[in-house]
């Protein structure tokens, strides 16, 4: 369908508890010359060693590792992303002046998933971080599909006609959306017509349900596009596929899960979809140049309470202390809301059915055949997010969006000053902070001389996304970047990086601060 192309391991401790099973290879990966390859996973793995081993200085006392600068920089660059919004007539028009963005895996491969995209149809722009579990292919699918979801969710309904009848006469179609992905941000071009064809029901079903001249909110848009897409997911799942490659697919797909994180953004209207833990943080910079964060989602887990009383409300009383045990949902789980993740979705009949007429590959898989304890009233799990409606004002410099790897490692408030005084170049002086260390005079003074050097970094990241991250692996526990720390937890191997660190992925969104005081 010439339609199709224009419009388009092991499960972890954090996530799962205590249940480490086996995990289902990736198999879109296997079929492209992707670094989630398996084969292409251990190539570039020793390539890696093998470049790096020739620039490690090592002490054999310690048999301790030391990446140089420029290896450093090497790693912390490679998936960084920046795009600038174009200008007319040397003026740049959009509330949105630009954004970069960052991944920094820790899991192999990486499990974190971005996007960004403009409408093109509507108004705004889309952004987006994915955070997997039990493999990437849930995050892989949302990076890939979420984005149409939305934006379809926005046309009016005189565009659906449109869209249908270009379809429906083999004309060719006006492009959606206009992607900016980084070279590793891939298209599992195996799916697409799949995917088409669930995305073309959609707004088949929108086109009935639409009124003309009518035009569809944004919160209630994205809504619907979240829980649509997730219906699909399992659908498709459900069904299957005639093509044994695809039908396994759309199983990793389902049995997997991800986070999602996205934000959308017209003139002065900030509106901001969340579903599991990612996180989005406006920076506001203040009379006296300094910067505050402004949270504008909520974490959900169960470190939220209102969150824990939703979940424990939709089952029975008799199951209040099994549905959340050890602060995860039946014990598993850390997110309580996700896509994918149909274990805790679908019944224990259908779970069996489907892994029954499933492929061999799926029978193999230990994850996929565990029925969590205390599964009696299922749906446990849902991917409807919360949203967040914010009017965008001048001193709103820039948003943040992070998966959790990085709200793990520096609170909110640091986070916007880092990102605050890098897009600036305005360093706040504030006291040095030991937090409670004794430190004589000479190491004060050194600490001193060391956070001057750091201002006048001859390394300074030109990527507002690489230098959290710079910061968010490397500081110490003064608040300062420490290339010695920075370099051991670079340099640590596949199998240990999980254990100190998550897959990091970051979206610095930096906004028009003229354009917004205009409107």
């Amino acid at each position: 369908m010439a339609a199709t192309s224009q419009v388009f391991r092991v499960i972890h401790g954090r996530r799962f508890g205590q249940i480490f099973v086996p995990a289902i290879t990736c198999q879109i990966c296997i079929q492209t010359p992707h670094p989630c390859s398996s084969a292409a996973q251990t190539h570039i793995s020793d390539q890696r060693w093998r470049f790096q081993s020739r620039g490690y200085r090592t002490s054999p006392a310690r048999h301790t590792y030391y990446l140089t600068p420029p290896q450093v920089n090497s790693i912390l660059k490679a998936n960084e992303y920046n795009f600038k919004v174009p200008e007319f007539d040397g003026k740049n028009l959009s509330s949105v002046m630009g954004f970069d963005s960052n991944q920094l895996p820790a899991n192999a491969p990486i499990e974190d998933r971005r996007s960004a995209a403009t409408c093109l149809q509507t108004r705004g722009m889309l952004y987006g971080v994915f955070d997997g579990h039990a493999g990437c292919a849930c995050a892989q699918a949302l990076s890939e599909r979420l984005f149409y979801y939305i934006a379809v969710s926005l046309l009016p309904h005189e565009t659906l006609i449109e869209l249908e009848n270009a379809v429906e006469n083999g004309r060719p179609l006006h492009p959606i959306l206009q992607w900016h992905k980084h070279p590793n941000d891939y298209f599992s071009k195996e799916a697409s017509r799949l995917y088409f064809s669930s995305l073309r029901t959609y707004w088949q079903e929108l086109l009935d349900l639409s009124v003309p001249g009518e035009q569809p909110e944004v919160a209630e848009a994205l809504v619907t596009a979240f829980k649509r897409l997730d219906n699909d997911i399992s659908l498709e799942a459900q069904v299957g596929d005639p093509n044994a490659f695809l039908h396994y697919w759309v199983l990793r797909v389902a049995f997997s899960g991800a986070t999602a994180c996205v934000a959308h953004i017209d003139g002065n209207e900030l509106h901001v979809a969340n579903t599991g833990d990612g996180r989005a943080v406006l920076g506001v910079q203040e009379p006296d140049g300094s910067f505050s964060a402004l949270t504008l989602t909520n974490d959900h887990n169960a470190q939220n309470e209102s969150e824990v009383q939703r979940v424990r409300s939709e089952h029975p009383h008799s199951e209040a202390k099994t549905v959340v045990k050890q602060d995860r949902l039946l014990g598993l789980l850390m997110p309580f809301r996700a896509f994918g993740d149909v274990k805790f979705k679908w019944s224990i009949e259908l779970q069996r059915r489907v892994l029954e007429s499933g492929p061999d590959q799926l029978h193999e898989n230990e994850h996929a055949k565990f029925i969590p304890p205390n599964y009696h009233t299922p749906p446990y799990l849902t991917a409807e997010p919360e949203v967040t409606r914010h009017r965008l004002r001048p001193q709103d410099r820039f948003l943040v969006l992070g998966s959790d790897g990085l709200w793990e490692t520096l609170h909110r408030q640091e986070v916007v000053r880092i990102v605050g005084e890098h897009l600036t170049g305005v360093h706040q002086q504030l006291p040095v902070s030991v937090g409670g260390f004794k430190v004589t005079l000479g190491q004060m003074q050194g600490l001193l001389q060391e956070r001057k050097a750091r201002i006048s970094s001859t390394f300074e990241d030109q990527n507002a996304a690489t230098h959290l991250i710079r910061h968010a692996v490397g500081s110490n526990e003064f608040g300062m970047v420490d290339h010695e720390r920075l370099s051991k937890m670079l340099s640590l191997p596949e199998e240990l990086a999980r254990m100190y660190r998550d897959d990091i992925t970051i979206i610095i969104v930096q906004f028009n601060p003229h354009v917004i005081g205009g409107q």
